[in-house]
């Protein structure tokens, strides 16, 4: 053997980008569009303020994306285990590209009305509630399953990177050229994705001899007799909604750190770069096998995280906990979403992203909310710190009670 072989491996493992043309094509076109999505997404925001001057219709926009991606989510998954996944990736994406086209044209012709950003951002979201769950499942038929975890760490990188570079270009770019540059841009970088997935050979789903047609219903009963992959959803479940301070980062900036605006964009900044880290430094986890006990610590390291960063008055030790925390998340999402392709059978992989869609747009929300509404009732540090406690129990019950869920050993996948 080889020092190399032998040596353990650090950063992200890029051996799907190697192996396989077709993953390396959706992951590079993908990555482009991501970024696209990041700049159009800051420009809205800011479109509409410019328009309004109020914050409440710039929080509007985000209410449009949030309830079609939770009604469209499920249905987009049970579309993705009904048609060649192929044919709806291009499809969803090219419609995705028309808005942004729309939008650009519209920003050209000096057409200025909220509603119509506010219907463009709806459609938007429906797009990518049926885009997303048909090129996840896609991943399993691409690579082989030992491949899956670094799949998945790449997969986190390029989502990251969308969220951190795009709107960081986008509000230069509205800057100097205008919004309607940055609608176009984000319509032409579709096009790496477009790309991508015509090369793509027929991604029909697996199905049975015999099989009934995929529905929403059969997709939520198959997850509600399958407890691994139940606890999942269960685990996020713990972190987003019961130990989310991201709601909290606006008073937290004043009342701990003495700070303004630029202090709360550096706390909503630290969990995205340290999730981003987390799948730049993700090479061992291909050696793990337990994926079931890596969500559990990795949404205890959370927990953890987010309660100790509740008791900081200093800013940077504050700011390195929550990238501590991002970089758990991503550890989480990782080995969650290779249980889901690897355990799951092929035709229901659709069904069950749709769930993690739901499961990943609304438990933030409610996450906020929940947050806000205890914050409000007691302080912000009960809010954090207390948040981040129950999560902690609130895992260990989980695994108490499920104890199955940390023996999941990926050579032996079981739902």
């Amino acid at each position: 053997m080889t020092d190399t072989a032998r040596r353990p491996r650090i950063f992200a493992d890029l051996t799907p980008l190697r192996t396989s043309v077709h993953y390396r094509r959706l992951w590079f076109g993908s990555t482009i569009s991501w970024v696209g999505q990041g700049m159009t997404a800051l420009a809205i925001s800011l479109q509409v303020y410019d328009i309004t001057r109020s914050t409440f219709a710039v929080g509007l926009v985000g209410l449009c994306s949030l309830v079609p991606l939770v009604a469209f989510g499920l249905y987009g998954g049970a579309i993705a285990d009904t048609v060649d996944r192929r044919k709806l990736g291009l499809v969803s994406a090219s419609g995705s590209a028309v808005l942004s086209a729309g939008l650009a044209v519209a920003a050209l012709a000096g057409y200025h009305r909220v509603w119509f950003l506010y219907a463009i951002v709806a459609l938007q979201a429906v797009c990518a509630a049926v885009n997303s769950p048909a090129r996840s499942a896609m991943i399993p038929r691409l690579l082989p399953p030992e491949q899956l975890p670094a799949a998945n760490a790449l997969s986190s990188m390029m989502v990251t990177s969308g969220t951190l570079i795009g709107p960081m270009l986008g509000g230069l770019i509205v800057g100097f050229a205008g919004y309607q540059t940055a609608y176009l841009i984000d319509a032409v970088a579709f096009s790496a994705s477009l790309y991508a997935m015509w090369r793509l050979p027929s991604m029909r789903p697996e199905r049975t001899a015999g099989a009934k047609k995929a529905s929403v219903l059969d997709g939520l009963r198959f997850l509600a007799t399958r407890p691994n992959l139940r606890m999942t959803f269960f685990s996020d479940f713990c972190a987003m909604i019961l130990a989310h301070p991201r709601a909290l980062f606006p008073a937290v900036a004043v009342l701990w750190y003495d700070g303004d605006a630029r202090t709360t964009g550096m706390l909503v900044a630290a969990p995205a770069l340290g999730a981003l880290l987390g799948g730049v430094f993700s090479g061992w986890q291909g050696r793990i096998r337990r994926h079931g006990l890596a969500i559990l610590l990795a949404v205890g390291a959370w927990g953890t995280a987010i309660a100790v960063f509740g008791l900081t008055r200093n800013l940077w030790l504050g700011l390195f906990f929550l990238a501590l925390a991002g970089a758990a998340d991503t550890v989480s999402m990782v080995f969650r979403n290779t249980m889901m392709q690897a355990a799951a059978p092929d035709e229901m992989r659709g069904r069950l992203q749709g769930v993690f869609i739901v499961v990943v747009a609304g438990g933030p929300r409610l996450g906020d909310f929940l947050a806000g509404s205890v914050a409000g009732l007691t302080s912000p540090t009960v809010a954090v710190t207390g948040g981040g406690i129950v999560c902690l129990l609130a895992v260990s019950l989980l695994a108490l009670r499920w104890r199955g869920f940390a023996r999941y050993d990926a050579r032996n996948p079981t739902a």
